[in-house]
């Protein structure tokens, strides 16, 4: 496939779609760095797609309303959860997020079992289809984006950590069903790891871009080659990832030995 006969309809959707997961993501992802709960987003993830699996096995409408509460109504119950054991044992928290992910993702298991299209809405679950994603779906969580971004900048330190958790939890909800949990998870740790080398004032704009070229290259590499887009997108979000890294230590090498010079010029010039 040519870049020509790329379908705008069909990439430009899923590109917005990766833009609103990245305006809500990058800046929480460097929020679960710098509080050591990296996995937090897969157990929350995992537990939201719970939450959909078991509506799901109900009979419940895949696109009805019914299926979202349930999604983020066990998501909440796992933020719930985590606040929790975030005042009861934080030395431990990190080893609790991954216990509750490994329990969410055995217990969706146990619900697809016999289930005859049960691999069919993991592999869903897990890397997503991003291609299907329309813009109508895009409007609510638009939407939800703007609410959060508002409280996430003018409120977090007021909301404190139950005030955190919920919110996360309602926008990996959101999130995951539309691009799926590794991208979900990609999307909060590779910008926040590879932007954390950079000076702290710019370290937003830099996740932020990072992103954007990750999801705008992995979408079109995607479609030229016909592989699933998620997937794509995890390792172009990484490739960039690094590059910003080494980009940064580069500049920070360069910072080091034109200050060393400037220093020698100093102690020359005063001798």
């Amino acid at each position: 496939m040519s870049i020509d006969a790329l379908d705008i309809t069909i990439l430009g959707p899923a590109f917005c779609a990766g833009l609103l997961v990245l305006a809500t993501h990058v800046p929480m992802g460097q929020q679960v760095l710098a509080r050591g709960i990296v996995f937090i987003d897969l157990a929350i993830a995992q537990i939201a797609g719970l939450g959909v699996i078991a509506a799901d096995a109900m009979g419940w409408e895949p696109q009805g309303y019914a299926v979202q509460i349930a999604a983020v109504s066990a998501a909440l119950l796992g933020a719930l959860l985590l606040t929790f054991t975030e005042r009861k044992w934080p030395d431990i928290q990190e080893a609790l997020i991954g216990v509750l992910f490994v329990l969410a993702a055995c217990a969706g298991l146990l619900l697809l079992a016999n289930n005859p299209h049960g691999g069919e809405h993991l592999k869903d679950l897990l890397v997503g289809q991003i291609l299907w994603v329309s813009f109508s779906q895009l409007i609510p969580v638009t939407i939800l984006t703007v609410i959060i971004l508002t409280l996430w900048f003018s409120a977090r330190t007021r909301l404190g950590a139950v005030g955190f958790y919920v919110m996360f939890a309602i926008v990996v909800t959101a999130s995951v069903q539309l691009v799926g949990v590794y991208l979900v998870f990609a999307s909060l740790i590779i910008p926040a790891l590879a932007s954390r080398f950079f000076p702290a004032k710019r370290r937003l704009v830099i996740g932020y871009t990072i992103g954007l070229f990750g999801y705008a290259l992995g979408l079109v590499l995607s479609a030229l080659i016909d592989l699933p887009s998620g997937a794509v997108v995890v390792w172009s979000l990484a490739l960039f990832g690094i590059g910003f890294t080494y980009l940064a230590k580069y500049s920070r090498s360069n910072a080091s030995v034109t200050l060393m010079q400037n220093r020698l010029d100093t102690g020359s010039n005063t001798q």
